[in-house]
């Protein structure tokens, strides 16, 4: 029995992927602080051509400091 599949690949919008660099200086933090989000899964990447690009959405969407109460405060 031989089984064949044809996926196609959806298009990928070009636009919407930036170079690490790129967005540190979109978000004015450091390369390293960009790949030290990306390391930690917080934004999401595109391997291309064997560059890595990462999503300008979650670049945008990002918070240096999320609201609520700082790691390591008192319970009241």
């Amino acid at each position: 029995m031989t089984v064949s599949t044809h996926l196609q690949k959806a298009p990928i919008d070009l636009t919407e992927w930036i170079s690490q660099a790129e967005a540190a200086r979109l978000r004015n933090v450091s390369r390293q602080a960009i790949a030290k989000l990306v390391g930690n899964g917080r934004l999401r990447t595109l391997e291309l051509g064997g560059r890595s690009f990462v999503s300008r959405a979650d670049v945008l969407a990002f918070e240096r400091n999320p609201p609520g109460r700082p790691k390591g405060a008192a319970h009241e």
